[in-house]
């Protein structure tokens, strides 16, 4: 049997190393196919976002009618229906308070009108009165 032993270094031929990364040729291109995936995946997500926002209710649309009228925009009493009259008076709102007066019921536009969200403040959670300390007991 006759073996021929070849020198390792004369048996692979190797390119020269340009970028000294740790990260292999065949990672580079996974790594660029993972991309390239993630891209049409987030092109495609971004085609078919839902949007959860809900449009405001009967009670909504009198209480932000209600503040027009408070504020002198819209005339009348406020009926919950959205109509050309309610959009005229916020954008007159919405060009006075520097916004952009596109009618929009936008979060700006509802925060200037003193009706942002509404958040329980520390005066809200008060302890009942039995609760307290007892100045009676013996300590």
């Amino acid at each position: 049997m006759f073996v021929m032993a070849w020198p390792l270094s004369a048996a692979v031929k190797r390119k020269p190393i340009k970028n000294r990364s740790h990260v292999s040729a065949v990672s580079r291109k996974t790594a660029k196919t993972s991309k390239s995936a993630k891209a049409s995946k987030s092109r495609a997500s971004a085609t078919h976002r839902r949007s959860y926002q809900q449009a405001p209710t009967l009670e909504r649309y009198k209480e932000i009618q209600q503040a027009l009228v408070s504020k002198g925009y819209l005339h009348g009493e406020p009926s919950g229906q959205w109509d050309a009259e309610s959009g005229d008076a916020l954008k007159r709102f919405q060009a006075d308070q520097n916004l952009t007066p596109d009618g929009k019921l936008s979060s700006l536009s509802l925060i200037a009108l003193g009706l942002g969200p509404k958040r329980l403040s520390a005066q809200t959670h008060t302890q009942p009165a039995g609760d307290g300390p007892k100045a009676d007991l013996p300590r």
